[in-house]
């Protein structure tokens, strides 16, 4: 038995690092108290307008500023000591939930605002996520990536399950605007963690300045190599035709039977899926040992697919939550694997390919809630969530018929024999 456990649970090695252990240990704070905000920005924008589709639209609007400064965050990422760009960027993001805190204790009833706040914190999110991300790969040993980036996904989805179920609780409780001080406050916490980390200035020693260029050098380093292009395309399929959350506060009220004023049904919708993901992480040690890491990405996309299909089509929440908790699962698969194979790109472009990888993973989500929020109020949201795990499932298999390259992959620990596979 203790063998069998010491073959599936997660991977700690990336831990005995000191600055890696650092790293990790600054995320599991923030993971909380993002997460707060989170619920508390779709929840506000719903009780303002009663609609999904304002929902969708704050989202979408606040995409802008992540797609421009998460492609020209990443090439900064290239050119800058990374620890101190995570310094100024989390110190803005800290701010920015001060300001939203102060909204909402004021009651200023005002949508744009709240798109102009979230906007403005996406725009130190994209320069922060593409400089944390890209940083591990200089932390840990290459053949540790993989287990670095499953722990990595673990703390963050542990976030996402005790985030959005302590907001269902303390809503009703202490009120909205008191989730985005939680948030501020803990943001603060990772400063002092961020700082503590060895410089990490570019390796060649090569002073550049970031600019379109350097972005443009990032786009074609990715067309040819097909297998960061395909795994990139998969996330896309996934985020923005399979998730739903933009229908979640509505979903909670009309299916399951929330109050007005916020629930438990809504706090259950929220985690359901970093539930699944966390669940799956704590058994992750297998993934270290997988190779195939492009079959790997496809199934769990599949999976994924179905899972949405499943939950647009449930009527209790006991069974809404365990679809979106097996979707959970397949995208903590598929996270892993491509953050190991994004970590395979060289030092010089890792932070724009991590840049670009911002703005899929997180953009992704907010092109799907401009989708779905939309569609759901033409169709109703159970219709929409199913026939996007439908496009999720049919898109992969098109994707995959393109790109077969992604099918045959394999991961090696050589960072220079890695490179070479990417094409």
């Amino acid at each position: 038995m203790k063998r069998l456990l010491g073959r599936i649970a997660i991977d700690t090695r990336p831990l005995k690092v000191l600055a890696y252990r650092r790293l990790w240990l600054s995320t599991i704070v923030t993971a909380v108290g993002s997460q707060l905000t989170a619920v508390a920005v779709p929840k506000q924008v719903y009780d303002i307008t009663g609609s999904s589709g304002w929902v969708g639209i704050a989202a979408g609007v606040a995409l802008v500023p992540l797609l421009v400064f998460g492609l020209y965050g990443g090439a900064v990422a290239d050119v800058v000591d990374r620890r101190k760009l995570l310094v100024l960027t989390n110190s803005g993001i800290a701010v920015t939930s001060v300001l939203l805190w102060l909204q909402a204790a004021f009651d200023s009833h005002s949508v744009w605002l709240i798109i102009l706040l979230l906007g403005l914190q996406q725009v130190f999110f994209a320069a922060n996520a593409p400089a944390r991300t890209a940083s591990i790969a200089r932390l840990v040993p290459a053949e540790q990536i993989p287990a670095a980036s499953a722990l990595g996904a673990t703390v963050m989805t542990f976030g996402g399950v005790f985030g959005p179920m302590l907001a269902g609780a303390l809503m009703p409780v202490v009120g909205l605007p008191t989730l985005y001080l939680v948030d501020a406050v803990a943001l603060t916490l990772t400063i002092w963690a961020v700082w503590k980390l060895p410089p990490l200035p570019p390796l060649d020693g090569v002073v550049r300045r970031a600019g379109a260029r350097e972005v443009l050098d990032g786009f074609r380093y990715l067309a040819g190599r097909k297998v960061l292009l395909a795994s990139f395309v998969l996330d896309i399929v996934a985020m923005v035709f399979g998730m739903p959350r933009a229908l979640f506060p509505e979903m909670a009220e009309n299916t399951f039977g929330d109050p007005p004023g916020g629930g438990l049904a809504l706090g259950w919708l929220f985690a359901a899926i970093p539930l699944g993901a966390l669940l799956c992480g704590l058994v992750s040690g297998w993934t270290s040992r997988v190779l195939r890491h492009g079959v790997g990405i496809v199934l769990a996309v599949v999976a994924w697919g179905l899972a949405m299909v499943g939950f647009g089509l449930s009527h209790a929440l006991w069974l809404a939550v365990l679809f979106l908790a097996v979707g959970g699962a397949a995208d903590m698969i598929s996270m892993v694997f491509r953050s190991a194979i994004l970590q395979s790109a060289s030092d010089e472009m890792r932070g724009r390919m991590q840049g670009v990888f911002v703005v899929v993973v997180a953009g992704g989500p907010r092109l799907a809630d401009l989708l779905h929020g939309t569609t759901g109020a033409l169709v109703g949201p159970g219709t929409a969530t199913a026939f996007g795990g439908v496009l999720v499932v049919v898109a992969t298999a098109v994707s995959v018929l393109l790109i077969p390259a992604v099918w045959r992959y394999r991961f090696t620990p050589d960072p220079d024999h890695t490179i070479g596979a990417l094409h």
